[in-house]
C-alpha cells in the first residue's frame, strides 16, 4: 500500500538470498528473521493430479535443491502446480474448439476456457515469481554477481 510505512516499495529480499548473493548492498543483515523450516523433499499432495503433479515433480526438487523452499511456501507451490494444470486443461479446450463457440442461443461467442487460459497464465506468472521461477525474480533470488578471483591486468605486468 502506497504511503504505508513498511509496506511500501519493493519487496524485501530474505535474509538467506543476500547472504548468498555475498551481501552485494553490504547493509546489516536481520539476524532475527524468522526460519519456517527448509524443505528438503516432499512429496506432491494426493489432489494434485496430471499435468499439475508433473509440474510439481519438476519445479519442487528444484527449490529445494536450490534451498529455496520453506514449510510457509508449499501453498505457493500448490497454487503454482493448480493453476499450471488449468491452464494445460483449458489450453487443449481452445486448440480443441477454437477461441469461438456456439453460444447458448446459438450464436458465436467467446469459448469460456480462454478466460481459464488468461487467468491461469496470470496466476503462474504472480506464483511462479514468489518462487523465482521467472528470469527476472531468478535475477532478485540470486542477487548481483560474483566478484572476479583473477586481475586481467596481472598478466600484463608479469605477475
Amino acid at each position: 500500500m502506497a504511503g504505508v510505512p513498511g509496506r511500501s516499495g519493493r519487496r524485501a529480499k530474505p535474509t538467506a538470498k543476500k547472504e548468498l548473493a555475498g551481501n552485494p548492498g553490504k547493509r546489516a543483515l536481520n539476524k532475527d528473521e524468522p526460519d519456517f523450516g527448509l524443505v528438503e523433499n516432499i512429496d506432491a499432495p494426493e489432489w494434485i493430479v496430471a499435468e499439475a503433479r508433473d509440474m510439481w515433480e519438476r519445479v519442487v526438487p528444484l527449490l529445494c535443491s536450490q534451498k529455496i523452499l520453506q514449510m510457509t511456501d508449499l501453498h505457493i507451490v500448490e497454487l503454482f502446480c493448480s493453476a499450471y494444470g488449468n491452464w494445460r486443461v483449458a489450453q487443449a479446450d481452445v486448440v480443441r474448439n477454437g477461441p469461438v463457440v456456439l453460444g447458448a442461443q446459438g450464436g458465436p461467442t467467446k469459448n469460456p476456457a480462454a478466460t481459464v487460459v488468461k487467468e491461469s497464465a496470470s496466476q503462474m506468472a504472480t506464483f511462479g515469481a514468489m518462487l523465482g521461477l521467472d528470469p527476472s525474480s531468478r535475477q532478485r533470488l540470486m542477487g548481483g554477481s560474483k566478484k572476479k578471483t583473477d586481475n586481467p591486468f596481472g598478466a600484463l605486468l608479469g605477475s
